[in-house]
């Protein structure tokens, strides 16, 4: 044992520190196995024989402490934004366009500024908290404002360090923002370990790291081979960085690892050419990107440019092209949504596509599945939709042999054996049974979704399982389950604990609000901006109930169609019974009237949004619209007073042009919201005043 034992486990430390550096950040090893091992053992023994040695920094806590029961929430200093899309060279060019324009709508339209291309990492972005150049927590970016504490699963990840290193003055508090990821090669090794211990695989690297960074117990994250790139800061006090590269310089400086090949280009077109070479060496990297990011260099104009709903207009996401596939279509199944609607879904043999193995994909409905000519036997083009939605594309009519089938839809419901029927007008079929077992259970797991009633535990495999018990026939029935508390417990899948954390999250949704309950029943054009609207006519059950069809028509963006859509679900005396069952249960069934809107540029406005609105998405864009003061509906009538169209927009946008209602193109709604571009108005003959 060393003579001066803290002099020893301090120099210690700063060996295994600079030796993991070197291994896991530079890539460069500085020592063997063998010595690396001796100074670890060593350092757990003088800490073992002195614990006041055992600082929190030390290398041997990176796996420590008992396993937790839970998460704690935490709230990040600065908000962790998502950021907008670009796909393909034109919108990122608008992109830039934009950003331009509102820099110079501030004044700052003739200052320089060049462009940074980063990598896209697809993992799990995190945030790390340091104080006086120590880390004290670590957590995921949740919604981007509150996150997850994931402390304790972080420390194993041996290429974040555990202290500022030596080289840069130890900031009072910094957040470093990075992304969390499996290398491909480390993926497949702990895949294949995996499988040779007969465990359940993962799907791809992303779903593993995330996976792992929700252990309960750190040590099995530390048997994942997890790894990090860091890329921004957050909170930043004491840290001298004017620019992207700045930031970037010094979290290379702190010990965090950053790509190498990041770029720094002058102008937009060489930002697009730099994304294109990420996308011409996406096959050939050790981890998994969906596409670069662009931001602009100076931390200054991104604090100028801010940021619009949870996007900031400094950044976007250049998405690289959907991964393609090619098998065969071997059947064509249906699912009955919670309308009654038979939407059809195709069977394939299992491919993988942008790493995710895909045996279903959507077909959306009958005329879909005509206008491509798919046939089962078919070999067919399936690519992920945005990365996310597996889709089949196309058939390959080259390869037909003569044996495919042709797809023809049921005439009877596959879920309860009624006659479907299609209603005038409706592409789609539709079972027009009520007590329909399959819209029962859509409908419950609607009402218990994340946008309606948020009851968490209460997903699509938990609805069934109540269901088939016999426990929950109806919404109302969720909130009698407490009495069914034994019988839950019994089922398959659950445990005491499980079963109290469902009826906690069922008692915590009673109060989620007389709009959000309207949603909650699921009614055929009815979503949430329609629900607060009707909230606003109809502020109670009683309201409701009572309400006739022209009543209904009077709320913002309620016509004839929707208003009947209402009375009819209403006329169901099962309906009925249950919404004063959910009164009776202490669901909030008045009280609350739609989100009130607030004032700007669109103060008393009708305001429609529809299509593809840059960095923000449809509901992000609705409710900017109300903020700004204005109403945002969901129909275009003559009532209407601005569309804001984007790219895919289609049936209201010719609605709209046919009754002269004005309309702005959704790249310009930013300028509208902030009122550097002037609300497109009617004209004075056609609102009557004076000129």
């Amino acid at each position: 044992m060393s003579a001066d034992p803290p002099a020893r486990a301090a120099e210690l430390r700063r060996l295994i520190d600079e030796a993991n550096h070197r291994y896991h950040v530079l890539d460069d090893p500085s020592v063997d196995d063998a010595v690396y091992d001796a100074w670890m053992r060593e350092l757990q023994a003088l800490e073992e024989a002195d614990p006041a040695l055992r600082t929190p920094d030390s290398p041997t806590q990176r796996v420590g402490g008992a396993p937790s029961g839970q998460f704690a929430p935490v709230r990040h200093l600065v908000p962790m934004l998502s950021l907008a899309n670009a796909r393909g060279p034109d919108e990122l060019r608008d992109w830039h366009r934009r950003a331009r324009d509102a820099l110079a709508a501030v004044g700052l339209g003739e200052e320089p500024f060049r462009l940074v291309v980063e990598p896209k990492i697809d993992g799990l972005a995190v945030s790390l908290t340091y104080e006086d150049g120590v880390l004290v927590r670590g957590a995921t970016r949740g919604d981007g404002a509150v996150g997850e504490d994931v402390t304790a699963n972080l420390r194993t990840v041996r290429a974040i360090p555990l202290r500022l290193r030596a080289d840069v003055p130890a900031p009072a508090r910094v957040e470093v923002r990075g992304e969390v990821y499996l290398p491909l090669g480390a993926f497949a090794d702990f895949n294949a370990s995996r499988a040779r211990a007969g465990l359940a695989t993962f799907a791809n690297p992303r779903n593993a790291a995330a996976g792992s960074l929700r252990q309960l117990d750190p040590r099995v994250t530390a048997e994942r081979p997890l790894s990090i790139w860091c890329y921004s800061l957050g909170a930043a006090e004491g840290v001298a960085a004017e620019s992207q590269p700045e930031v970037l310089a010094w979290l290379r400086a702190a010990g965090f690892p950053v790509h190498p090949d990041i770029a720094v280009v002058d102008d937009v077109d060489e930002a697009v050419a730099a994304c294109a070479r990420w996308e011409e060496r996406r096959a050939a990297l050790d981890f998994d990107i969906d596409g670069a990011v662009v931001k602009i260099d100076r931390r200054a104009l991104q604090a100028a440019l801010g940021a619009v709903g949870r996007a900031p207009r400094w950044a976007v996401a250049y998405k690289f092209a959907p991964t393609t596939a090619t098998t065969t279509l071997r059947g064509i199944g249906i699912n009955v949504g919670r309308t009654g609607a038979l939407v059809p879904f195709a069977q394939m043999d299992p491919v993988e596509v942008g790493g995710v193995v895909v045996r279903q994909a959507t077909l959306h409905n009958q005329d879909d599945i005509a206008r491509k000519d798919l046939r089962i036997g078919d070999r067919v083009v399936v690519q992920r939709a945005g990365d996310v939605i597996p889709q089949v594309v196309a058939p390959l009519v080259q390869e037909r042999t003569g044996e495919e089938r042709p797809f023809a839809m049921p005439d009877r419901c596959p879920a309860c054996a009624t006659p479907v029927v299609q209603p005038p007008g409706e592409v789609q079929m539709r079972c027009p049974n009520r007590s329909c077992p399959a819209q029962i259970l859509q409908t419950i797991q609607h009402f218990a979704s994340r946008g309606a009633m948020d009851i968490e535990g209460l997903g699509e495999k938990t609805v069934a399982k109540l269901h088939d018990a016999g426990l929950v026939r109806d919404v109302a029935d969720i909130y009698a389950l407490h009495a069914h508390e034994a019988e839950i417990v019994a089922l398959e899948g659950f445990k005491e604990t499980s079963t109290r954390n469902l009826l906690r999250a069922i008692d915590a949704s009673r109060d989620r609000g007389w709009p959000r309950v309207i949603y909650a029943l699921g009614i055929r054009h009815v979503g949430e901006i329609t629900a607060r609207a009707i909230a606003d006519v109809a502020p109670s059950l009683d309201a409701l109930l009572a309400a006739s069809p022209e009543e209904l028509a009077r709320a913002e963006g309620v016509g004839p169609v929707v208003a009947e859509s209402i009375a009819e679900h209403l006329s169901s005396e099962d309906n009925r019974r249950a919404l004063l069952r959910l009164r009776e249960a202490g669901v909030t069934t008045e009280g609350e009237a739609g989100q009130a809107p607030g004032e700007g540029p669109l103060t008393g406005l009708s305001v429609v949004v529809t299509g593809t609105v840059p960095d923000l998405t449809r509901d992000e864009a609705r409710r900017a619209v109300v903020a700004a003061g204005g109403r945002a509906t969901d129909s275009v009538s003559a009532r209407t007073d601005l569309v804001v169209a984007g790219p895919g927009a289609g049936s209201k946008l010719a609605k709209a042009e046919r009754l002269g209602v004005p309309v702005a193109d959704a790249a310009d709604l930013a300028a509208i919201l902030d009122g550097t571009v002037p609300v497109p108005r009617r004209a004075a003959a056609e609102t009557g005043d004076a000129t």
